[in-house]
């Protein structure tokens, strides 16, 4: 069972859920994702996320830890450097790494960057 919401927490929750759709609006989908982001953290989901295009949205399935370094593995960085950047060790990058392939059904960066760069081409939730 859910503990009960405090009313700071439903607050926050409300005022994160306008931000995102403001970003939505204006076309900051990078600043809407993150609010989404928190929101997930925060154990509740966004009220209506957009609608992925058919074969895409496979990044929604993933946890905001596994999405963050899923975003810096595809845009690069090594396993060392997305730890340095997260204040996590190189074995928890490593963790969520072989969890977010398993849950993608991917094999390598390679693929990762590909995945990430069509979904950010077909506008799909990141």
């Amino acid at each position: 069972m859910a503990a009960p919401q405090t009313p700071k927490l439903r607050e926050a929750r409300t005022r994160l859920e306008e931000a995102r759709l403001g970003f939505e609006r204006c076309g900051a989908r990078l600043w809407a994702q993150q609010a989404a982001d928190e929101l997930r953290a925060g154990g509740a989901a966004p009220a209506a996320a957009p609608a992925a295009s058919p074969g895409a949205g496979d990044l929604a399935r993933l946890t905001p830890q596994q999405l963050r370094i899923a975003r810096y593995v595809a845009g690069g960085a090594t396993n060392r450097e997305v730890a340095l950047s997260l204040s996590v060790s190189t074995r928890t990058v490593d963790y969520h790494l072989r969890n977010v392939f398993a849950t993608l059904g991917l094999r390598s960066r390679v693929e990762l960057v590909r995945l990430v760069e069509q979904e950010e081409k077909t506008g799909a939730r990141l």
